[in-house]
């Protein structure tokens, strides 16, 4: 058996279009139960759930506790079988997706960690500089579509589609609370953090290209102030999960180098009209800057 598990908080009308994919998913033979955690919704969100509750194996909690990590973490109590499977309020499943999920774990019984692959599902067709994003990964939850099946790095897995065996958190590992989604402002990784740990433990990952959704990228998620943004979080993230890293004033020592450089970049690329550029260095230096953001808020406790 599988156990998936979603943590959800005031998005009542997307939640509604996921569950409502996740009633034509194909069954896997050893059967699959769903855990939806609502982390302390103010709009329909308990509606919606217990509007489902007849047409799928469907368990709910809530957890008031803000954070998507605390509410995964209520969660994983209510678990069964073998497999957790770890997706987003706003990530559309193939029908086979958990069929995929379920053959790949027994498959490579070696690998404790599983990630599939991520499509974008734009609201509006996205305009044309979305191509300047580098790495689309970290900006909206996508794959790369060149991955092939085999072992796979952990920073290549993103929550709206991994999986992690059990036996995993029977050891007594848990998702950490002070990263991941949890305001408006917060360090990103809310999934990578616990994998990094994971494969620190000695475990692997394994890509299931098979396994596939559609994560559903709002409007206002097509505006650079809003990628911008995400790049910052992102450092912050970064800078939580980065080991031995040498510190100048409480700041990693690199930055000192490093923020000048893009600053540098950013005005000259502009100066000459060159948007593609200037944008991309804009991005390195959010990064830079959420990465410093973190370490002197660290240091400041």
């Amino acid at each position: 058996m599988l156990t998936v598990l979603l943590a959800t908080r005031n998005r009542a009308q997307i939640l509604r279009e996921v569950l409502e994919s996740y009633c034509a998913l194909e069954v896997p033979a050893s059967g699959w139960k769903l855990v939806v955690i609502d982390n302390g919704s103010t709009d329909q969100t308990q509606d919606v759930i217990a509007a489902f509750k007849d047409r799928l194996p469907l368990q709910s909690v809530c957890e008031p506790a803000l954070g998507k990590n605390a509410a995964l973490n209520t969660g994983l109590n209510l678990v069964e079988g073998d497999l957790v499977v770890l997706t987003d309020d706003d990530a559309f499943p193939a029908p086979d997706w958990l069929i995929q999920l379920r053959k790949a774990a027994d498959d490579q019984p070696a690998y404790s960690m599983l990630g599939g692959v991520i499509k974008p599902r734009w609201e509006v067709t996205p305009p044309q500089w979305v191509a300047w994003i580098d790495d689309p990964g970290p900006v909206y939850s996508i794959t790369d579509p060149s991955l092939k099946e085999g072992p796979l790095e952990v920073f290549l897995i993103f929550g709206p589609n991994m999986a992690i065996r059990r036996s995993i958190f029977h050891s007594g590992m848990r998702f950490d609370p002070q990263i991941g989604p949890r305001g408006a402002s917060y360090p990103m990784g809310s999934e990578t953090e616990l994998l990094f740990r994971i494969e620190r433990k000695g475990h692997k990952a394994w890509h299931v290209p098979r396994a596939v959704v559609e994560h559903f990228i709002r409007t206002e998620q097509t505006k650079k102030t809003w990628v911008l943004q995400r790049a910052f979080r992102w450092g912050r993230g970064r800078f939580r999960m980065a080991q031995n890293v040498k510190l100048w004033f409480g700041v990693p020592r690199h930055l000192f180098r490093d923020i000048p450089k893009e600053l540098i970049v950013v005005a000259a690329a502009s100066l000459c009209f060159r948007r593609k550029a200037a944008f991309q260095a804009q991005w390195r230096l959010n990064v830079l800057r959420g990465m410093a953001n973190e370490a002197r808020a660290i240091r400041s406790r």
